[in-house]
């Protein structure tokens, strides 16, 4: 039901992880996920750790899902000196494909814990359905 849009994704991440660099908007790092069906819905969470609500940005265009958020440094005093600073701070994005048998217009977003999660319906259309058979009609009716 997802797809992953750039397979190059984790090896940049990777490498942001060793060099320390921070996401850009023009370049953001990427942001862990799991991705699993429970029931009738998809459930995608990220890790969003120390980011706030309003720092979120959720999108989806067609069948494409945007999720882009952005760390801020907490405010310190300037009498603060910074001894050590493994945070990673910037903007984080994923971008994830969406099946068409998901209903894309019911999507449901929580934050908790620093963990955002989207449950994604299943679309009514790609529910196993059963199929009654009815009465049909005769070859010799229709040619009478």
């Amino acid at each position: 039901m997802l797809m992953r849009t750039d397979p190059f994704r984790e090896m940049d991440r990777i490498v942001q992880q060793l060099s320390g660099t921070a996401g850009t908007w023009s370049k953001p790092s990427v942001m862990p996920m799991d991705a699993y069906r429970e029931g009738d819905a998809y459930v995608i969470a990220f890790d969003l750790p120390g980011v706030s609500t309003d720092a979120i940005d959720i999108d989806v265009e067609r069948n494409m899902l945007t999720v882009k958020a952005e760390r801020r440094p907490a405010a310190k005093a300037d009498s603060v000196k910074m001894e050590l600073s493994e945070r990673p701070l910037g903007v984080f994005s994923r971008q994830i494909m969406l099946a068409d048998t998901l209903d894309t217009e019911h999507i449901e977003a929580d934050y908790d814990a620093g963990v955002l999660t989207l449950r994604i319906p299943i679309a009514e259309r790609a529910k196993p359905r059963k199929i009654s058979i009815g009465a049909g009609v005769s070859p010799k009716q229709i040619s009478a």
